[in-house]
């Protein structure tokens, strides 16, 4: 009589586990450690979006004939962008675990029009720099 077997044998079975294994060993370590990269993609998200706010902002003084108004926003150094975030940012030159902070408080010419470089830092401890992010601020309403 011919017996039919049902199931996996214990070798198959093993031989699962250890591939599940190895494969868990490889993956973990890039899925550990995502909490740096994540805070690298917001300062660069919020560095983005002065960016932007300072390039409209200087179009709305142009339009409003450079009167500081409902449409433009005095801007001349690179802590006053954050006032143009909805609600506004304040941006300190001091390292905080919570928020990002500037490298230093860069003033950008005082003509309309004229451009900044400034430089958006976070930090996981409080103290040093862990990343940073660039934008540029143009000056308006002057």
């Amino acid at each position: 009589m011919k017996q039919n077997q049902n199931g996996f044998t214990l070798i198959e079975l093993v031989m699962v586990i250890v591939i599940l294994g190895v494969l868990a060993a490889v993956a973990l370590p890039k899925f550990v450690d995502l909490k740096g990269d994540a805070q690298l993609a917001s300062v660069q998200g919020v560095a983005g979006a002065l960016s932007s706010a300072s390039a409209i902002n200087y179009g709305a003084c142009m339009i409003a004939n450079n009167t500081a108004g409902a449409k433009c926003v005095t801007v001349n150094k690179c802590s006053q962008a954050g006032a143009l975030l909805q609600p506004a940012l304040t941006l300190a030159a001091t390292a905080t675990k919570t928020a990002p902070y500037l490298s230093a408080d860069t003033s950008s010419t005082t003509t309309n029009g004229g451009t900044a470089s400034c430089t958006l830092n976070f930090s996981t401890d409080g103290t040093a720099s862990a990343g940073s992010a660039t934008y540029v601020v143009t000056s308006a309403g002057n």
